[in-house]
């Protein structure tokens, strides 16, 4: 294996993604040192980080710098991300301020023993994520519901949100139609069901391990559930949302259905239009500071992708691999750190699958197993990460710091582990078997 040819020095390649590491350290030394993840603000940290690297890119004037981080953070697919906070905003409130989500909380807590609360919203949410193929919709549908829930459970909302996010990548791994699925199957020429079946055989082990956590962790929850009194129709705008999303539908016709269905539930609960576009307004409002997040991380990541940021990652882990377990290592951590940088699993899957499949056919990995290691790692990563779309959405709607949730995010820390062993364990294929 010769590696990959970029023409990027060490030295230069260090400075180009010397911003994630400014970032990293200032948002997590800084509240790690304070004892305190609500004193340094993220968007603060995005912001030191985005000035590092305009100070360290060379060659560019301070104008293209401005124009490089601008045409990033105002790409199509950081825009469509904003379409939807927006219209997730709107939505949460709308429903919100009806009752939608108290009687949501009421109808579950009422079906539902106590100890069966959490793995019960675990296995939902791996359910509809699957379904739905879009860890982003499945956190926008539960993450209200969760966060009520864990009020009515005397429980730290940070967990349930992060039963939430561990369940919705479950999905974004597994399912058919979900983007990173189609990227890595696509990159790596293999059909879905075969990498289903290679994946399967590292989620399933991680996912009830984390189950088996759940079952344990929830007797020792205090259940004591006080009905507010919500009429139980009051939970369609939920289910219209789910349904939706479960049938395959745009999840930006999804929330405008539901904001629809939120809006005439709040007539027959006898708002005005007017009260209805005020709590609409503060729910656009409230997501303010994640659009801003999400401009400045686009921006930044950009910023370290046309410094050569990425392309020195490449070159550094995608040469002297000497084994097929080192390979496959290196496929995985190839996809982790590009994820790192980009902060989407499905670019990340797609910036690095040529070289992975290389490799693959180098050592002897079959099309399915660097197909899958590709979607697993990404997702590992865009999990535990606190930039993340899925986290800062999640966060925002429980209104919680984005780095809150990650003690309790048993199910992408213990695929970790699931994933290791399935590459100890695999055995070298030849060749011609793929």
């Amino acid at each position: 294996m010769t590696g990959i040819k970029v023409d990027i020095s060490y030295s230069k390649g260090i400075i180009a993604v010397s911003p994630i590491i400014v970032f990293l350290l200032v948002y997590l030394a800084t509240s790690i040192i304070c004892g305190d993840f609500y004193k340094m603000p993220i968007s603060v940290a995005l912001l030191i980080a985005s000035i590092w690297a305009a100070f360290t890119m060379r060659g560019k004037t301070l104008s293209e710098k401005i124009e490089i981080f601008s045409k990033e953070a105002g790409s199509s697919n950081v825009l469509y991300m904003v379409w939807i906070f927006i219209l997730a905003g709107a939505f949460a409130a709308i429903a919100r301020k009806t009752g939608a989500v108290e009687a949501t909380v009421d109808f579950t807590l009422s079906l539902l023993p106590s100890y069966m609360i959490v793995p019960g919203l675990f296995i939902a949410t791996c359910f509809i994520s699957m379904a739905i193929g879009t860890s982003v919709g499945t956190v926008v549908a539960l993450t209200p519901l969760a966060s009520q829930m864990a009020a009515g459970a005397n429980a730290p909302v940070p967990f349930f949100v992060a039963i939430v996010l561990g369940g919705a990548f479950f999905g974004d791994n597994l399912s058919f139609i979900s983007d990173t699925t189609i990227a890595a199957t696509r990159t790596q020429g293999c059909n879905m069901k075969d990498k289903f079946k290679a994946n399967i055989a590292i989620v399933l082990p991680a996912s009830i391990i984390a189950l088996t956590l759940y079952c344990f962790l929830a007797p020792s929850l205090e259940i004591n559930p006080e009905p507010s009194g919500k009429s139980l129709w009051l939970i369609i705008p939920y289910l219209i949302v789910i349904i939706c999303a479960l049938c395959g539908i745009n999840v930006t016709i999804v929330l405008l259905l539901g904001i629809l269905s939120a809006i005439i539930a709040g007539f027959i609960e006898g708002l005005s239009l007017l009260d209805i576009f005020y709590v609409a307004g503060e729910g656009i409002d409230s997501v303010g500071g994640l659009i801003i997040v999400t401009l400045l991380a686009a921006g930044m990541l950009g910023m370290i992708k046309s410094a050569g940021g990425i392309d020195f990652i490449l070159k550094v882990l995608g040469k002297n691999i000497g084994t097929s377990r080192g390979a496959q290592l290196s496929i995985s951590l190839l996809v982790g750190i590009v994820n790192l940088c980009t902060a989407n699993n499905t670019v990340a899957i797609i910036t690095v699958g040529s070289l992975a499949k290389r490799i693959a056919r180098h050592y002897g990995i079959s099309p399915k197993k660097s197909a899958s290691l590709l979607d697993t790692g990404s997702c590992i990563v865009q999990a535990l990460i606190p930039y993340g779309a899925q986290t800062l959405m999640a966060t925002s709607l429980a209104g919680i710091s984005p780095i809150a949730p990650w003690q309790y995010l048993f199910y992408p820390q213990i695929l970790i582990l699931c994933l290791g062993v399935s590459i100890l364990i695999t055995k070298k294929h030849r060749p011609e078997e793929y």
